[in-house]
């Protein structure tokens, strides 16, 4: 089992910059991939980004390619989400994930097998 703890949510003006953070704990050489997805009200999850744990490969959607950066610390299993330029459409609960999965599948919410509890963004315009 792997768990995640997503931290670093809050309100932000348009224009503005946000970190959010997960932190992994337990079963972590069991996944190669950490992910962050969003889900807004009245609205179906989409992926923001992935990142590959065991080297330098990167996935981002194409609404956030540009102002969104997913890295890693490698010392404290602990993935982030530097979001600059936020717009009132990034607004959402942001949810990290992990699994292990083909390189093909890093922006599939479906497969992936371990969730946080969700952290709010704020954007307010």
């Amino acid at each position: 089992q792997v768990h995640l703890v997503e931290s670093g949510g809050g309100s932000v003006q348009a224009g503005g910059s946000l970190r959010l953070s997960c932190a992994a704990s337990g079963d972590t050489y069991r996944i190669n991939y950490m992910a962050w997805f969003r889900q807004a009200p009245g609205k179906e999850r989409e992926a923001v980004a992935a990142i590959y744990l065991r080297g330098r490969t990167f996935n981002y959607a194409d609404s956030v390619r540009g102002r969104f950066t997913i890295s890693q610390d490698n010392g404290k299993d602990t993935v982030f989400l530097q979001m600059n330029s936020l717009k009132s459409e990034d607004g959402a609960l942001y949810y990290c994930a992990a699994g292990n999965l083909l390189v093909r599948d890093a922006l599939e919410g479906a497969k992936y097998t371990s969730w946080g509890r969700g952290i709010q963004v704020t954007v307010s315009s």
